[in-house]
């Protein structure tokens, strides 16, 4: 796959975001994305009658490394470009699993597990923006919205713009979920969620100051990074889809709110 990135227009919100954080901007300059990408799928779901269900996926994508190869073995040294444009250069793994069996006629419990991690190196210093991990929505951790939360316990000050920010190079995702019927095609739910994303590196500015302070993966802040949620929901089956309304309530969030 090869993939152009580039920026048709900015905003001058946009320009004082990157000027603040350069990590952030090398992650969105004008790039080419040449890579490979395997995906591994096993899914035994299939069937009415089964009682347990696993669906496992694991994908691994490289990007650049056989064009930096081939131009280092011609003698190409330093940064090296594709159409005058640096190309990207970084491997990143993702495996996602689920299990589901039954626990009665019409009732199950559903866990996910999903493990990723990204790292630039050679012709790049960090991932392209569109390859960084991100966490939150309704199909993550349901008590937070989309980029609401990461890298780590990292809280950015600028509200408007700081989602920008809350991207990472690892990410850490499970989710349980008890499914039970209503009234026919009506099920129930009751779930919890926990995650985040954390960083490989740590960025810093021409200052060196941390800009994401918080947000490196350590051992000893890996527990009380970890974002935690619970709700209820509805599903509606019509067979060929199902109509999903949950309620999510955050327990645990990552960074500092000042309360215990």
């Amino acid at each position: 796959k090869l993939v152009y990135n580039k920026l048709l227009h900015t905003t001058a919100e946009f320009d004082r975001t990157m000027d603040e954080n350069p990590a952030i901007a090398l992650s969105f300059r004008d790039q080419f994305i040449p890579s490979m990408n395997y995906t591994y799928t096993y899914d035994n779901t299939f069937g009415p009658r089964q009682n347990k269900r696993i669906f496992w996926q694991n994908s691994i994508t490289s990007a650049g490394n056989l064009l930096y190869g081939a131009m280092e073995l011609f003698g190409k040294r330093g940064a090296k470009y594709l159409f005058g444009n640096q190309f990207s250069q970084f491997i990143k793994g993702v495996s996602e699993i689920r299990y589901s069996f039954k626990t009665g006629r019409k009732s199950w419990l559903v866990t996910r597990l999903l493990i990723g991690a990204g790292y630039a190196y050679g012709n790049s210093k960090v991932m392209p923006y569109s390859e960084q991990f991100y966490i939150g929505g309704a199909n993550s951790i349901r008590a937070f919205t989309v980029r609401s939360i990461g890298p780590g316990s990292y809280r950015p000050e600028d509200k408007q713009y700081g989602y920008l920010d809350e991207t990472g190079d690892v990410k850490l995702e499970a989710n349980v979920e008890y499914r039970f019927p209503i009234l026919g095609d009506l099920y129930g739910a009751a779930f919890l969620d926990a995650g985040n994303v954390w960083l490989l590196r740590e960025q810093k500015n021409e200052e060196g100051e941390n800009i994401r302070p918080g947000g490196l993966l350590t051992l000893r802040n890996f527990a009380k990074s970890i974002a935690l949620g619970t709700g209820v929901g509805l599903r509606y089956d019509l067979t060929f889809l199902v109509i999903r309304l949950d309620l999510g309530i955050a327990l645990h969030d990552p960074y500092d709110t000042g309360k215990k």
